[in-house]
């Protein structure tokens, strides 16, 4: 349904450290870079960053995060430890969500701009 999200961060340098590392155990990698912009995907950029004046400011009641497609369960988990490394905090260990379905294996960090992130992969052990 989505082709792409965009959101806004202050500071360009942090914030590429971040994804870069907590996006690689799912595949995802930077396609695009330019002043005040990175871009990351698989094949096309599908979320894309930019310095923004006014980033959206962070509330924890308002529901908003993004979720990534994983490839595997150890994906997930790779993703949550390679968040809180780069600066992320947790927001839930990589485990099942059994509530959201049998097979949901998901993993929750807040970014260092306070993006809420999810990586879920939905396949049996």
């Amino acid at each position: 349904m989505l082709n792409h999200i965009s959101i806004g961060i202050r500071d360009m340098a942090r914030t590429r450290r971040f994804y870069d590392a907590a996006l690689e155990p799912l595949g995802y990698t930077r396609l695009h870079e330019a002043p005040g912009s990175l871009g990351y995907g698989r094949t096309a950029v599908a979320l894309w960053i930019s310095i923004a004046e006014r980033p959206v400011p962070a509330d924890e009641k308002s529901g908003l995060h993004i979720c990534f497609d994983a490839p595997t369960r150890r994906s997930v988990a790779d993703f949550h430890a390679a968040g809180l490394r780069a600066g992320g905090r947790d927001n839930g260990e990589p485990g099942l969500r059994e509530d959201y379905g049998p097979h949901y294996y998901a993993a929750f960090v807040v970014d260092p701009d306070v993006y809420r992130l999810e990586a879920h992969c939905g396949q049996a052990a």
